[in-house]
């Protein structure tokens, strides 16, 4: 039978470097050992809301993520079973019909903003650390990403920023660090360094 998984969540507001941390964190421990689960890849499909490029449709809302879907996932990756992850096209705002086979792995690394605020998230997670980041660094690093990786506009992405982003976070996602057992720096990379080494020297006592 599969050993259980070490499932360690990294969360912290949009632009924060928590992707770059749970990234880094994967590639540290190896691929043939660990995975990253993206929030984003747990959209619900949007394509009969979405009107227009941030236009009226609350990405940054926990209620715009299938969050049961992932903790189901979540549970069955414990248990050594494989799961079949959904995809969110961004072009289209619309879950596709293909999914991604994923098999289970000794170490799973969970990423995304909300991840926190769901109980049903927190009680499959082993580790849980909260990546803060002024807000001035996280909106230049969001505005960068989603115009050169999503096609978005400049003017989109900022309109998007100030009505449902910013206020999302001051409701959601930066209350979600009480949950959090680590609280580090998005900007210092000593600090940045020494939580992965302590983090892969966890997962690799287990």
């Amino acid at each position: 039978m599969a050993t259980k998984a070490i499932i360690i969540g990294v969360s912290g507001g949009s632009g924060s470097g928590k992707t770059f941390f749970a990234e880094a964190l994967a590639h540290r421990i190896g691929k043939e050992r660990s995975f990253v689960l993206y929030q984003d890849n747990y959209y619900f499909d949007q394509s009969k809301k979405f009107d227009h490029d941030g236009g009226s449709v609350n990405f940054d809302h926990p209620d715009s993520i299938d969050f049961n879907l992932m903790a189901s996932h979540l549970k069955m990756l414990k248990d050594g079973l494989d799961i079949e992850i959904p995809i969110y096209d961004f072009a289209t705002h619309s879950r596709i019909n293909k999914t991604i086979a994923q098999k289970h792995k000794p170490v799973i690394i969970v990423d995304g903003i909300l991840i926190l605020t769901q109980k049903i998230i927190r009680d499959e997670l082993c580790e849980s650390i909260f990546v803060h980041t002024p807000e001035e660094i996280r909106y230049k690093r969001r505005l960068t990403r989603d115009v050169n990786e999503r096609g978005r506009t400049p003017e989109g992405v900022e309109t998007q920023f100030q009505k449902q982003v910013k206020p999302m976070h001051d409701q959601f996602v930066e209350p979600s660090k009480q949950y959090a057992n680590i609280i580090s720096s998005g900007t210092d990379m000593d600090i940045f360094n020494k939580l992965l080494n302590n983090l892969i020297n966890i997962c690799n006592a287990k």
